[in-house]
């Protein structure tokens, strides 16, 4: 969805004359990465962060979520933005989003403050790759086939993940974990150079007004999903329905849906279209997604947990197994790539194959995990995660992108996020963090029997390193437990898809031009467009 080919070879007007043109694309690939690199704080400094500041990991992991929910919730914006302003000022405005939203946020404590310019910075990030993808898609599929484009965007994107957090560990390590921040603003500093020196204002099109848009309605629906992700990711600190604040919190999440729910009922142009949920298929997406990264939310749990409590090992040797995942999503891509545009595969069977590969991850941890094993036998597991999340990623989305229509694919798309970016992640992590709530005092309470007598008129007795061992152990029994409970319901759900029949058809639909979708959209919000033929035929 980008520039257009005019006359032959790939073309991309913005640039100026002096840019060679074989190198214009890849500026493009070069800015997409660096706002994927980007986030408001970073996880992989989080341990440094809590231990230096008065934040809890609890605010730190909500920063992200609003990060997410911002990314989610633009989507149906996208392409209302790009027919309204050319790609250099969008662009320019992301990368000045993402420099001041890097150099502010390691400033600020107050959480609220905190948590709106995290997400502002996700609406910036989401921006930046969408103008930076969209230029340069014909000439990654002239076509625009979405079994070559998503794929391939997906190695940026989910790549892009992995060596974010490689860098924030690696200088906060030799450095200070705010190091990242300054990091990520120079390389925007440099993206606006590029933009500034390189790139003209340029419109394939007229400009299209910023009308009919449900600003209130994407507001109701970014409250209600901050209060989803407030709501799973403060529960065990608050301990869940004894504090009054999680009991208000249900009724508040309750009364921000119903009036979503109003809002899209009632007004002409929603934000999220009636019409869009009822598309056959969507929901049974929606459904495997949230599924999929509840059973993913496992990396953000139990393996930091094992690392750090069993293990014991430091984020410079824990950080060595996103080299694995890096490599699994590569190769992930790749075969996904094969699989839909080469082979032309069914998109269930591909799916089948992610879900095995999330099987293999469950199941490899499961059977592995000790705290006398070697990292180097995590290595295996660990790539499986890595090709499994790239597959379904891929999958989902081509799948997205087939059953719906262009007018409805961005809100659905906004949906699909939603759950993807964030309420899935934040139900699994509550549940796996209450599992080990429930399982680690009971296998204490079970197997601390052997501590008796006997073993304490032993004279001296290492009371000390014997209650290290014993914990570090009952915290591996545990984490083991939780991983068989997982690996069931992941069994459970590959089943379930031996049962169902493919529900997307092999052959893509093509994709309307520029032009044709400006007046698809110009029509849509005439006023009583149907009156207006009827007059006209009489």
């Amino acid at each position: 969805m980008g520039a257009p080919v005019l006359n032959g070879p790939f073309t991309m007007l913005m640039f100026r004359n002096f840019v060679p043109r074989k190198l214009q694309p890849w500026i493009y690939v070069f800015m997409a990465v660096t706002f994927q690199l980007s986030g408001g704080l970073y996880l992989g400094t989080l341990n440094q962060m809590v231990g230096e500041t008065t934040l809890m990991r609890e605010d730190l992991l909500m920063c992200l979520y609003a990060n997410l929910a911002g990314m989610a919730i633009y989507f149906p914006l996208l392409f209302r933005m790009k027919f309204r302003f050319t790609n250099k000022t969008l662009l320019l405005a992301a990368a000045g989003g993402v420099l001041a939203g890097n150099l502010i946020a390691p400033h600020i404590t107050y959480l609220p403050l905190l948590w709106g310019i995290c997400f502002i910075e996700g609406i910036c990030k989401i921006q930046g790759t969408f103008e930076c993808m969209s230029n340069i898609q014909l000439w990654m599929t002239p076509k625009r086939d979405f079994t070559v484009f998503f794929p391939l965007l997906h190695i940026i994107i989910l790549g892009s993940m992995q060596l974010s957090d490689l860098l924030c560990t690696y200088l906060m390590y030799h450095y200070h974990w705010s190091y990242m921040h300054g990091f990520i603003a120079a390389i925007m500093l440099i993206n606006l150079m590029i933009l500034q020196t390189c790139t003209r204002h340029f419109r394939l099109m007229k400009k299209f007004p910023l009308f009919g848009i449900d600003w209130l309605g994407a507001i109701l629906w970014a409250c209600l999903l901050l209060e989803i992700a407030y709501f799973f990711d403060y529960g065990d600190w608050y301990d869940w329905w004894n504090s009054p604040v999680i009991r208000q919190l249900a009724v508040a999440i309750g009364i921000t849906f119903l009036l979503c729910i109003w809002r899209m009922l009632t007004i002409r142009h929603p934000f999220l279209e009636p019409r869009m949920w009822t598309y056959r298929h969507l929901v049974p997406i929606l459904i495997l997604i949230t599924l999929v990264e509840a059973f993913l939310a496992t990396e953000r749990v139990l393996e930091e947990v094992f690392y750090e409590e069993v293990m014991h090992y430091t984020e410079t040797v824990s950080v060595q197994l996103d080299w694995l995942t890096l490599g699994g999503i590569l190769t992930g891509c790749l075969f996904a790539y094969w699989w839909m545009h080469i082979k032309r595969f069914s998109y269930i069977r591909l799916l089948s194959i992610g879900i095995i590969g999330l099987i293999g991850y469950l199941l490899g941890y499961y059977f592995t995990l000790s705290g006398e094993i070697h990292i180097s036998q995590l290595y295996l597991p660990t790539a499986c995660r890595g090709f499994a999340y790239a597959i379904l990623s891929a999958t989902f989305m081509v799948c997205l992108e087939e059953i719906m229509t262009f007018q409805h694919f961005f809100q659905a798309l906004s949906v699909f996020n939603m759950l993807h970016m964030v309420v899935g992640g934040v139900i699994g992590s509550a549940l796996y963090t209450q599992g080990l709530a429930y399982y680690l005092p009971d296998n204490m309470a079970r197997y601390g029997a052997a501590i008796d007598r006997v073993n304490f008129s032993q004279n001296p007795f290492p009371l000390g390193e014997y209650m290290e061992t014993f914990v570090s152990q009952m915290m591996e029994i545990s984490i083991k437990q939780i991983y068989g409970w997982v690996s069931y319901a992941c069994i459970l759900l590959f089943l379930l898809f031996l049962l169902y029949d493919a529900p997307v058809r092999k052959e893509l639909k093509l994709m309307p031009s520029w032009r044709s979708l400006r007046k698809e959209i110009a029509h849509a919000f005439q006023k009583n467009p149907v009156k207006k033929k009827e007059t006209q035929t009489e």
